[in-house]
């Protein structure tokens, strides 16, 4: 048996967690507040189905192609019987439901196959991306616990991810290895829908990352919330751009598998070069794209010289990251009018996005473009800090008014894994009533509820007005840094635009 030991012994329990100073009829007013403006979004889903199990139904009712690569085309009954012969190698091995293990290279089929092997042995799935360097792999797999790095390159593996998994002292596993081995038989090892399922290490302000820990049924209501607001349906292809330390990469790689339809895997060769990129959608027939607002510039640039109708086929572009500027949205609305565009916000910690917006041409007379609203069974609340920087006293905000988002329901997650201080310092005790997990997440980032009508919208929206820290005071002024930025960005003759406040002594 690995040396890891569960993930789950060291995980902050609820009652380690802090509670968030809310007067009691302050937590009333806020609840009543998210209720009267739409920012709980409830719905009953049914959570507890690991995606293996509709893989394999799909591939019992009507084998079709599930996700392709670079190199290979696998149907839903060859993707399932690749993720039994990996989990047989797990087994193996020795991982156990609540172990962790590395999953190392690029992106491809296989990642696909070894997360779903992961998913039935019951195991958490913690990526380790080929491009990162050997610290950074030791960083991550030390700290998740991780026993076994299954390298799913068939090729030479990256020299970097044998080194750091070397320095963690964790045991390179090819997943060639499972080439020949039987199936494994057993039923998805799942014994509660709060047992974690990935770990995402994100960056740390102190420069170690942080191992955000997201369960099965966070996990799953992600990707329920991207059919739903989609509409995605067997007939649409999404294409897997993101590196696999990215949490988008998740529902890229698991959506189109609960309704029947394909994951394109888009390699770094094709994905960082536009053009390439395009005639890949167009020649795949991808449906379904999310990048980072950057790229999104990038393409269009380079549509001027593609050939009509380029990207006719693509239904959806989603733009995540980084913040979505008014006048690229212009630019993609007026290029692309068949192909909607979605404004999404979300963090790691919470199960990737928790609010979709759809822009219209009435958004483009905002300062700054809406984040939307909650994804089915998230929960937002708006809260302003007490002024004197007390640790008690956070009260609720109306339309119009600026506060903090802090996120409850289904999609928090577990907090950082082996991290106590860390999880104290955004994870609190969820003081708004009853909640599938009892958690709530402090964000950091300042938001302002617009009222119904903003944008075209029929009800209020959340406005993104950047991370709290930001805020400044100029002679008694109170100032917000992104506020300036959009004003700049909305020159034709300025691309991106940064601000910063520089103190210069007196005199």
């Amino acid at each position: 048996m690995i040396s890891g030991g569960s993930a789950l012994d060291r995980l902050l329990p609820l009652d380690g967690l802090p509670a968030l100073a809310v007067p009691a009829d302050e937590a009333g007013r806020a609840r009543e507040l998210a209720v009267r403006h739409g920012m709980l979004r409830e719905r009953d889903l049914d959570l507890a189905d690991p995606v293996i199990t509709r893989v394999e139904r799909f591939a019992a009712e009507r084998d079709r192609p599930a996700v392709t690569d670079r190199d290979r085309s696998l149907s839903y009954g060859e993707l399932a019987a690749e993720a039994r012969r990996i989990a047989a190698l797990l087994e193996r091995e020795g991982v156990r439901p609540g172990t962790v293990v590395g999953v190392g290279g690029g992106r491809s089929a296989a990642v696909v196959a070894a997360f779903l092997a992961i998913e039935l042995v019951g195991a958490l799935y913690v990526p380790a991306d080929e491009t990162w360097p050997a610290g950074r792999v030791r960083d991550v797999l030390g700290q998740a616990g991780a026993g076994v790095l299954l390298l799913v390159d068939r090729g030479e593996p990256a020299p970097a991810l044998l080194e750091g998994a070397a320095e963690a002292g964790c045991r390179v596993v090819p997943v060639a290895g499972a080439d020949g081995l039987e199936p494994w038989r057993g039923a998805p090892r799942l014994a509660s829908l709060d047992r974690p399922r990935y770990v995402l290490f994100t960056s740390g302000s102190t420069g170690r990352p942080k191992g955000a820990v997201v369960e099965h049924q966070g996990m799953v209501n992600h990707l329920w919330a991207k059919i739903i607001d989609l509409g995605l349906t067997g007939d649409d292809v999404v294409a897997q751009t993101a590196p696999l330390g990215f949490d988008i990469s998740v529902w890229q790689m698991l959506c189109p598998l609960l309704v029947g339809g394909r994951v394109d895997v888009i390699g770094d060769e094709v994905g960082h070069d536009p053009a390439a990129f395009a005639r890949a959608v167009d020649e795949q027939g991808i449906t379904i794209v999310e990048l980072v607002p950057t790229m999104v510039r990038h393409l269009l640039d380079d549509l001027g010289e593609a050939p009509a109708g380029s990207l006719g086929g693509l239904r959806w572009m989603i733009a995540t990251g980084e913040e979505l500027p008014a006048e690229l949205s212009r630019r993609w609305l007026e290029a692309m009018p068949h192909a909607r565009l979605l404004n999404a916000y979300g963090p790691t910690e919470c199960s990737d996005d928790v609010t979709h917006h759809t822009v219209t041409a009435g958004d483009l007379e905002l300062l700054r473009l809406p984040i939307g609203t909650p994804v089915v069974n998230a929960r937002l609340y708006v809260l302003r800090a007490p002024e004197d920087g007390a640790d008690e006293g956070w009260t609720a905000c109306d339309v119009g008014e600026t506060g903090e988002l802090f996120v409850g329901g289904v999609v928090v997650g577990r907090g950082y894994l082996g991290d106590d201080e860390r999880t104290r310092e955004a994870f609190y005790r969820d003081p708004f009533g009853e909640s599938p997990t009892g958690r709530l997440y402090r964000t950091g980032d300042a938001v302002r509820l617009l009222p119904a009508g903003a944008g075209g919208e029929d009800r209020p929206t959340l406005q993104y007005l950047g991370r709290v820290d930001r805020q400044v005071k100029i002679s008694g002024v109170r100032m917000e840094l992104g506020e300036i930025e959009a004003v700049l960005q909305r020159h034709p003759a300025v691309r991106a635009a940064a601000v910063v406040v520089h103190e210069y002594p007196a005199g």
